[in-house]
């Protein structure tokens, strides 16, 4: 029997094994000898597809940015924004690498360059100066990175934090810290589950925009 035709070899399918790596192992796993394993080639026929390590990371960069649902100027620009950030954080989630790689490098890849694009003209129409334009967009991107790199880092999971204000209260003498005192003993008995919450940040951001741009009449 004939043997089965191996997929050509094509920067996308190196990024999204790439990307596939960095899910499944970490981005201190991914290299370019164990992503040429992966795709069953010799490490150096991937470098007629991506220049070097830093070409594949910006690359890898572009096509999860791809998966951001992407605003629309013109219309609702409050659930276009909450719909980007919303979608923003569900992406990072999945691919928990992703945050610290784009808030620490320069992409100019085609994804990034329209997902800007998009936001921009999205605010832009709504009747925010170019100034505030630029603050908002950026004000709402650190809370989203900022928030995904939080939520992956946390030390206590979710369903622990009961016990885990339990285990700390005795260190917080209600003489001496009486508010951490007062809110820990709630998260203990139930009555406020102490987890993060991004949409109620979120929220706060857009209002606080929507009256900027109210308040000019």
């Amino acid at each position: 029997m004939p043997s089965a035709r191996r997929a050509p070899l094509t920067r996308d399918r190196i990024l999204r094994a790439a990307i596939k790596l960095a899910d499944r192992n970490g981005l201190e796993a991914l290299s370019m000898r164990k992503l040429a394993t992966a795709l069953k080639v010799e490490a150096m026929s991937l470098y007629n597809h991506v220049a070097n390590k830093d070409e594949l990371l910006d690359g890898m960069v572009d096509v999860v940015i791809g998966e951001i649902t992407r605003p629309t100027p013109g219309g609702d620009w409050k659930a276009a924004m909450r719909a980007r950030a919303t979608s923003a954080l569900s992406v990072m989630t999945a691919h928990p690498w992703a945050p610290m790689l784009v808030v620490s490098r320069i992409s100019v890849g085609p994804n990034m360059l329209s997902y800007i694009d998009a936001t921009l003209g999205t605010l832009r129409e709504a009747g925010f100066t170019w100034f505030e334009v630029d603050r908002a967009w950026n004000a709402i991107d650190n809370y989203t990175y900022g928030f995904a790199l939080q939520q992956q880092n946390f030390p206590v999971n979710p369903d622990e934090y009961a016990s885990a204000a339990a285990a700390y209260l005795p260190m917080l003498p209600v003489n001496v810290y009486p508010y951490m005192h007062e809110l820990t003993t709630h998260v203990i008995d139930g009555s406020h589950d102490g987890t993060l919450d991004f949409a109620f940040g979120l929220e706060l951001l857009l209002d606080g925009l929507e009256r900027l741009r109210n308040a000019r009449g």
